[in-house]
């Protein structure tokens, strides 16, 4: 009999995606189905980037060079040079989308066995990426009492073994929209420091920080110049999901060179994504001004509307568009899944992610679930007067 691979049998399925068969067939029975599962803004792609794919005049569709079209790396650094990253265009890989570039460190810097530290909950695929590399996610935990904010210093550091090689950050974090502050990450550049360790930071929706508070990248910790390894990602802050677009960045010549090496084995990043991603640089600021401010009207109405409703508790996030709250069920995951199942208010429903996969602790994350706040107003509204009536109607059916 023939069988699937060990690697292939521990690979996850995404919490985020792994509900669509009942979102599907929700919608075949004629539900209205409102997706806050996925982190798919219905924002506009700026239209610097579409008018590049519209007046591209090319006649054959070529390979790139593999660490991606050196004209958009160069562009990439004038970028990261704005805001107080000083990198060259050298220090720059381009990947298929930031998911590569996680893969990619790790492949690099990690061998089979080695573990890297993550504060949880966070961004489910990591453990997927983990899989693919033979790695083990050593999870902190962070919890919703203090909306999530970072472990202490002291928890992190009681689980550095020999096989610990890195620690992961996610700022914004996706899924729980905390925002790390300089010290936060000043504390934990401390720690990767006194331990020889790498930094690796998903720093994705650094544009998406609220409240006056300020992103600051791990790429600006002094002394760490051969620790920190950056993934960025045009996909949230270009609107710009399914160009597949994303860059590791690194001053580590080491991690760049062998990363390349995987890089070229996949001979080319996307041509036609590097091409959009290297026009919306001229976006500018006008482009983020606008975005900023509809989600932040998305993020007050959102948050204050579900923290009206009874048993729940959403905290208010700094940044990215993310926000897990707790909900009154003992299983959030039976409820999502009731929602697209048994479920309509005036035939509509709403799909959210359970949050217990967004941990490696098991039992973490039972009572929770996120939800993007990426639709506009209207429809977040229409989401959280169906989220209520669900949870009235699912106690006194359940519980």
């Amino acid at each position: 009999m023939l069988k699937i691979s060990s690697r292939g049998i521990e690979m996850p399925e995404s919490p985020i995606r792994k509900l669509v068969p009942y979102a599907e067939a929700a919608k075949k029975r004629g539900i209205k189905v409102h997706h806050l599962n996925i982190g798919q803004p219905d924002i506009k792609t700026p239209e610097q980037g579409m008018a590049a794919l519209r007046n591209l005049d090319m006649k054959t569709a070529e390979y790139t060079h593999s660490a991606g079209i050196e004209s958009y790396r160069m562009g990439l650094a004038n970028y990261y040079n704005g805001i107080n990253i000083n990198v060259s265009f050298e220090d720059i890989l381009v990947t298929t989308g930031g998911s590569e570039a996680i893969i990619f460190a790790m492949l690099a810097v990690m061998n089979p066995g080695d573990e890297v530290i993550i504060p949880e909950p966070f961004y489910t695929n990591y453990n997927g990426f983990a899989v693919q590399a033979g790695v083990k996610i050593v999870p902190v935990r962070s919890y919703i009492e203090n909306d999530f904010a970072l472990p202490p210093i002291a928890d992190i550091e009681t689980l550095i073994t020999e096989k610990t090689k890195a620690i992961l950050v996610c700022n914004p974090n996706n899924p729980t929209g905390y925002l790390y502050s300089q010290s936060e990450l000043e504390q934990v550049g401390e720690l990767v420091k006194k331990h020889n360790l790498y930094l690796f930071a998903d720093e994705v929706y650094r544009e998406f920080c609220y409240d006056g508070q300020k992103h600051f990248s791990v790429m600006e910790l002094k002394g760490l110049d051969d620790n920190c390894i950056l993934f960025d990602s045009v996909s949230k802050r270009y609107s710009e999901c399914g160009v597949r677009i994303g860059a590791l960045v690194t001053r580590n010549k080491a991690v760049i060179t062998t990363a390349l090496k995987y890089a070229q084995a996949r001979l080319s990043p996307p041509l036609f994504g590097q091409i959009v991603g290297e026009a919306s640089l001229a976006a500018g600021s006008e482009y983020f001004s606008e975005v900023y401010g509809e989600y932040i009207s998305r993020r007050n109405f959102i948050i204050e509307k579900l923290n009206k409703i009874e048993g729940v508790y959403a905290p208010m996030p700094k940044g990215a568009f993310y926000t897990v709250l707790r909900i009154p069920v003992a299983d959030a995951e039976h409820f999502c899944i009731w929602l697209l199942e048994s479920y309509n208010y005036k035939n509509e429903t709403v799909m959210i992610a359970p949050a217990a996969g967004f941990y490696s602790t098991s039992g973490a994350g039972k009572n929770e679930v996120r939800i993007a706040y990426v639709l506009k107003i209207e429809d977040l509204s229409a989401a959280a007067d169906i989220l209520q009536q669900a949870l009235i109607t699912y106690k006194k059916e359940f519980e």
